[in-house]
């Protein structure tokens, strides 16, 4: 009778290992998701919403603050101005969230989710959004999963980012496709080839003035989407910024990234940061573009490229972020220069 018994008792054995084996791996799967988490920054304008990415498990984690670029540019990589989405911001949170970095992501003020009815542009000004950083920074800085915040600003965020450093608690900075020059510059570089004569003079008459700190009350309307009086104020505050001049005044480790073919912003931008400051990580990525995806220099495959969420980021990018990020906290941070303190102008 016990014989009898034995492949009944052999086929519970292996239904119960079957059932173990099945909760280890839907175990396994739940540690493996990343945690969504939605937040909010208060400001005197209303909530700043953003998204809080943090690797399953326990233990601290290390957190990257995404910066996003200029425009109406929302917390995931994506312009209103552009149709679909590239998604590139958010397809770099959830690499770093698989190399077990956390990261927070946000719509800046009167973009995306944070627009709001109390929101009014022509109060804004750069140090608007350098206060935000700045902010999350201490917020995050009170949560204790987090072991270091290292802010990572991409194209217009990384001035955002430099100058939120200056000004907070983090660990590391890192600069994604940002410029070294003030940004009415490089606006001349972007705008030179893509303006008729007569326009480019009316545009080099306006950026001349906002340069010196004044307004300009007629504006042909060809160029009103840029120079609109109600942006003016904002951009008169965002051109007294020299980006490599404020870089070196960070005592942080830095990484410097810049895709190779990226049409908005050249590499001997990168380069002009790491001249400014020496001790920085260098990441040139080649075939890299300005939404961090290898992409030649090609104008329909780059546009296309920008609404393209399919698209990954570039994989070399994401192994560099994320090594930097994790040896943050065991880099020395490098002591401010005689005279060359952190000011927020």
């Amino acid at each position: 009778m016990v014989l009898a018994r034995l492949p009944s008792v052999a086929n519970s054995i292996l239904i119960c290992i079957s059932i173990v084996l099945f909760s280890l791996a839907a175990a396994a799967e739940s540690r493996a998701s990343p945690i969504h988490e939605s937040v909010r920054l208060d400001t005197a304008w209303g909530p700043v919403h953003g998204t809080l990415l943090v690797p399953a498990g326990r233990g601290k984690f290390p957190l990257a603050l995404l910066i996003a670029g200029s425009g109406p540019m929302d917390r995931d990589g994506n312009s209103a101005l552009l149709p679909g989405a590239n998604n590139s911001l958010k397809l770099l949170a959830e690499g770093l969230a698989d190399h077990g970095i956390a990261s927070l992501r946000y719509d800046k003020r009167g973009i995306g989710k944070s627009a709001s009815k109390t929101f009014n542009e022509a109060e804004l000004r750069f140090e608007t959004y350098v206060d935000d950083a700045a902010a999350w920074v201490e917020q995050l800085r009170r949560d204790s999963r987090f072991s270091t915040i290292t802010v990572v600003g991409h194209s217009e965020g990384s001035l955002i980012g430099i100058l939120a450093v200056q000004r907070s608690a983090a660990d590391a900075f890192i600069s994604v496709a940002g410029p070294a020059r003030p940004a009415g510059q490089v606006l001349r570089t972007q705008l030179r080839p893509q303006l008729k004569p007569a326009l480019w003079r009316a545009s080099e008459q306006i950026l001349g003035a906002l340069e010196s700190g004044r307004t300009i009350e007629s504006v042909p309307p060809p160029l009103l989407a840029l120079y609109r009086p109600s942006v003016q104020p904002y951009l008169i505050s965002w051109f007294r910024y020299t980006p490599a001049r404020e870089i070196a005044r960070l005592s942080v480790p830095v990484m410097i990234v810049q895709g190779t073919t990226d049409i908005q912003v050249d590499v001997a931008e990168a380069k002009a940061l790491l001249e400014a400051y020496p001790g920085a990580s260098p990441v040139i990525v080649e075939g890299m573009n300005h939404v961090l995806k290898l992409v030649p220099a090609n104008a329909i495959q780059q546009r296309v490229s920008y609404s393209n969420p399919s698209l990954p980021v570039v994989p070399k990018v994401m192994d560099e972020i994320s090594k930097f990020v994790h040896a943050a906290p065991r880099r020395q941070r490098r002591a401010p220069e005689p005279g060359r303190r952190s000011v927020i102008r």
